[in-house]
């Protein structure tokens, strides 16, 4: 990956549910053909952070630039165009039970880009086979899978329209840690040979080390560093130096019932 100009600007993001203040005036930069990894613990901001991003929630206040075009507040008409620039993998893949696996990686090319079915099968078998997937498998539920392969599935769905911009929220979630390897080296490999802008939400320390370019930890709401993945260990950060190596004693406060 190379270093470019924004792909993602996010300015003074804010975001409430009542009067708990999820996002506190975040900014954030995504370089294109970057690969991005938002760290941080449970209740940080890190989901709402990527809802917001990806048009799920809308924030109370802020800016988030795609490509220099401004998506806050965007009817649904015109904000689907920036939607389609767009590929995710979701924790735990969120595959429809109803649908066969073929049908669960085609979604996006017929729902969104109304591909025809017989050619979406096509595309479909091709990006299962992308993430080592074997075709025999495509008629089955996601029920007969087993949790890495499902993993893999979410992932051709995320990639099989081809997007420049993907999102991966918490992709190691519910692995053990080989398969959450194998599944952090798909990814690296998907976000390369398609080019694209990758933006990953995770608090596994070791696989954002493996899939990222960058690093970024968020703290009660807002980002409290942001520098290459070979300076995270030397950030002179109180908050990342606690957070990366585990420690419970630290400018990190969490509340503990008792």
């Amino acid at each position: 990956m190379t270093d470019g100009n924004p792909k993602i600007v996010v300015r003074g993001l804010c975001k409430s549910f009542g009067s708990n203040w999820v996002l506190r005036d975040l900014d954030l930069d995504v370089a294109e053909g970057q690969s991005l990894a938002v760290i941080g613990g449970s209740g940080t901001g890190k989901s709402v952070l990527i809802k917001c991003i990806i048009g799920l929630l809308e924030p109370d206040s802020g800016s988030i630039l795609v490509d220099g075009e401004e998506t806050v507040g965007l009817p649904p008409h015109e904000r689907e165009c920036i939607t389609r620039k767009f590929g995710m993998l979701f924790q735990g893949a969120a595959l429809f039970d109803s649908l066969p696996v073929w049908e669960n990686v085609a979604f996006g090319l017929v729902q969104s880009q109304g591909m025809a079915r017989l050619e979406a099968r096509t595309a479909a078998l091709e990006a299962m086979n992308l993430v080592g997937l074997d075709s025999d498998i495509a008629d089955r539920s996601p029920a007969e899978l087993s949790g890495g392969m499902q993993k893999r599935a979410g992932l051709a769905r995320a990639i099989a329209t081809r997007p420049d911009i993907l999102f991966f929220d918490e992709p190691t979630t519910g692995l053990d840690p080989i398969m959450g390897s194998v599944i952090d080296n798909l990814i690296v490999k998907s976000v390369r040979d398609l080019g694209a802008t990758a933006l990953t939400i995770t608090h596994d320390m070791a696989s954002a080390r493996r899939i990222a370019d960058n690093i970024a930890m968020i703290y009660e709401g807002r980002i409290v560093w942001h520098g290459p993945v070979a300076q995270i260990d030397r950030s002179e950060n109180d908050m990342v130096d606690q957070f990366i190596n585990g420690r419970s004693v630290g400018p990190i406060q969490l509340q503990v019932a008792v």
